[in-house]
């Protein structure tokens, strides 16, 4: 690895960990911030889902606009967007200018993810750049785990406002190391932004999750939800309909023809939904059932991130070597036996005998799946396309835990008391195995050459036609994973 990929990697990693951190961190928080600025559960509601709606709403334009005005220029756009965002919410002086704050620190948020991997996929290929991916997937997916750990320390030694204040910290950091990259600005020529698709996706996504948060205050047979449903289902149908006949879409649907693309994200619903809604279940269930602080609940979900650390870039480097659907069919798996070990949980909560074992098998698991996950699905296509291809992962990713957790009642019933902690367990095992059958069945390995690298086609096939490429197909000049 040379000193500019070195550096592009860190850029990419920092820049990427304060969106992914900011989606976690918050969760410990909400007791502080309904006790200063009241509101009650609706604010504590509002403060985590204002965040996730813009975030899932705009990514998918975020990618496009990558891909159009070059990927360092959004990441420098997206984050100064979201340090002045981060500066709103932590000075806000009642809970709607948080809410504002943290829907626009979403928006800037959604800005950050697909540019900062898609420096990855321009600057590295072949095993190193699953080696690269692996890297970034160990720092960044620890986010959402360790911000809990974070946001607790900050809520229980200074102030709840620290949790935002805190990402202009590495914000600065990664924006003076940005004036060292010597790596050319790569944007596709020609490129425009697809206008009408934007409005119909950011609609299409934003509405329904509008209807599904709150369901559980008004009901489905409100105005205020089914009206917003409706709409968002129709913007969504529109959407795919423009997408199909629209020169310069903001989604080529031509993506979806590559088989390793939608399989691989299709696993990454599934694994990300179990992944938000497990983890969400046990912070609640520690704090209200097992009576831990907010620092002791954070400290209780660590052991996944430092085994991350650890394992994931290794996991990396193998799945560019014998390819990703092992890992993928075997990960997720081993994650979901993790969350059904905490099946032991009882009323007399002990965390290191029943708690724990669980959360160190579902560690191992998780850093099996995630680099390979990632990998499989930006490596089958053109590099040219790796800001929009990143982002409509982090949108599956986003929306696929937003929806998990949105029906978390319906789950666990009245409350994460034993009972419910249980049933919460169970469904997120469930949705870890599932990931695992779509990968074990759907995920194909890149071609061998002969010194044992991938092939250039980098299992993109198109169903029903392997090992061929439709003309004009998008993996067409692919420069990734597999070259």
């Amino acid at each position: 690895m040379t000193s500019q990929q070195r550096l592009v990697l860190v850029v990419a990693i920092l820049a990427s960990f304060v969106a992914f951190l900011d989606g976690s961190v918050v969760n410990v928080a909400l007791p502080a911030i309904q006790r200063e600025l009241g509101g009650g559960l609706v604010v504590q509601q509002w403060v985590v889902d204002a965040y996730l709606v813009t975030l899932g709403a705009l990514i998918l334009l975020a990618g496009s606009l990558s891909d159009a005005y070059g990927r360092l220029r959004i990441l420098r756009i997206g984050l100064l967007g979201f340090g002045v965002t981060s500066l709103l919410c932590a000075f806000a002086p009642d809970a709607l200018v948080l809410i504002i704050g943290r829907g626009l620190q979403g928006a800037a948020g959604a800005l950050l993810v697909p540019s900062s991997l898609a420096i990855i996929i321009s600057t590295f290929s072949g095993v190193a750049q699953a080696k690269a991916i692996g890297i970034w997937t160990a720092w960044t997916g620890t986010a959402m785990i360790a911000g809990p750990v974070l946001g607790g320390i900050f809520v229980d030694t200074l102030s709840w406002r620290w949790v935002f204040a805190i990402n202009v910290v590495p914000i600065a950091l990664t924006l003076v190391l940005m004036m060292r990259i010597q790596h050319k600005d790569v944007r596709t020529p020609g490129a425009r932004i697809d206008m009408v698709g934007s409005v119909l996706g950011i609609v299409g996504i934003g509405a329904p999750v509008f209807a599904l948060i709150e369901q559980g205050r008004y009901g489905w047979g409100s105005p205020a939800v089914f009206v917003p449903l409706v709409v968002g289902l129709l913007s969504l149908a529109g959407f795919l309909w423009w997408e199909n006949r629209a020169t310069n879409p903001m989604l080529p649907l031509g993506l979806f023809q590559v088989r390793n693309f939608w399989v691989g994200n299709l696993a990454t619903a599934a694994i990300y939904a179990a992944l938000s809604f497990g983890f969400f279940s046990i912070a609640v269930f520690v704090q209200q059932t097992g009576g831990l602080s907010a620092t002791a609940a954070g400290l209780a979900t660590l052991p996944p991130t430092i085994i991350m650390l650890l394992l994931s870039s290794r996991f990396g480097t193998l799945s560019g070597k014998y390819g990703p659907r092992f890992f993928m069919s075997v990960g997720p798996f081993v994650a979901g036996i993790g969350f059904l070990l905490m099946l032991s949980v009882t009323g007399e909560f002990v965390y290191w005998t029943q708690l724990l074992p669980g959360i160190l098998v579902f560690g191992l698991g998780l850093s099996m799946t995630v680099a390979p996950l990632t990998a499989a699905i930006l490596g089958s296509i053109d590099s040219r396309q790796a800001g929009i291809g990143s982002a409509v992962n982090n949108a599956v990713s986003r929306i696929a835990g937003l929806i998990a957790i949105a029906f978390t009642g319906i789950i666990v019933g009245s409350g994460l008391d034993v009972d419910g902690f249980h049933r919460a367990v169970l469904a997120t095992a469930i949705m870890l195995i599932a990931g695992a059958i779509i990968s074990a069945i759907g995920i194909r390995n890149p071609k061998r050459m002969a010194g044992g690298a991938p092939s250039a086609t980098d299992g993109a096939e198109v169903e029903g036609q392997a090992g061929s490429r439709p003309e004009g197909s998008p993996t067409e000049g692919h420069q990734g994973a597999g070259s």
